[in-house]
């Protein structure tokens, strides 16, 4: 149960929201969704599907059991979503991603209906990028910058930043962060 709070957590925190909005979202109680994300109480599925509906995930990310795998290869058919947040896919691309500290990602990003301002955030470390397919908008430091297959760009995680798919088509690239938020203490 302490990894499906977990997971809940990592997706809230991933689309900036509160416990608040989420309890408002799904109806549960802030105390009750805080206490499940520490792993200190169960959940019923039905509350469980409400959360992932919220979440933009499907009822079986949560249930799937974990992979065991301490695998040096990691074959292409072997990834998994590891999270949806908003009109981004973001697939790990290593194994035993709790026990690295280089955090590498293949991302997805769909079309947006519309153009919306970029909110960008900052914390610790560096990012580099490396567009495969599409054109990529980063912003850092409030400067945008359109990125084409092939270009990359590796900046301090320091500096406000974020990124956006302006086009019709899915743009699709590595993302790589040192430190590995992922990584369990």
């Amino acid at each position: 149960m302490n990894n499906i709070g977990k997971k809940i957590k990592d997706l809230r925190t991933g689309n900036k929201m509160t416990l608040k909005e989420l309890s408002e979202k799904t109806d549960l109680s802030i105390g009750f969704l805080s206490q499940l994300e520490r792993g200190l109480t169960t959940i019923a599925i039905d509350s469980l599907e409400k959360i992932a509906q919220e979440l933009g995930v499907d009822l079986t990310y949560f249930l799937a059991p974990p992979r065991e795998q301490k695998k040096t290869v990691l074959r292409s058919y072997e990834q998994e979503v590891y999270q949806v947040v908003n009109n981004h896919i973001i697939y790990n691309l290593i194994n035993d991603v709790n026990e690295r500290e280089l955090l590498p990602r293949l991302i997805h990003i769909l079309p947006m209906e519309k153009i919306e301002s970029i909110k960008t955030y900052k914390h610790k470390g560096e990012e580099f990028v490396y567009v495969l397919e599409g054109i990529l908008t980063l912003v850092v430091d409030d400067e945008e910058y359109s990125l084409y297959p092939g270009d990359s760009a590796h900046y301090s995680s320091m500096h406000v930043h974020n990124w956006a798919n302006y086009t019709n088509k899915v743009v699709k690239f590595i993302a790589v962060n040192i430190p590995n938020t992922l990584k369990e203490e």
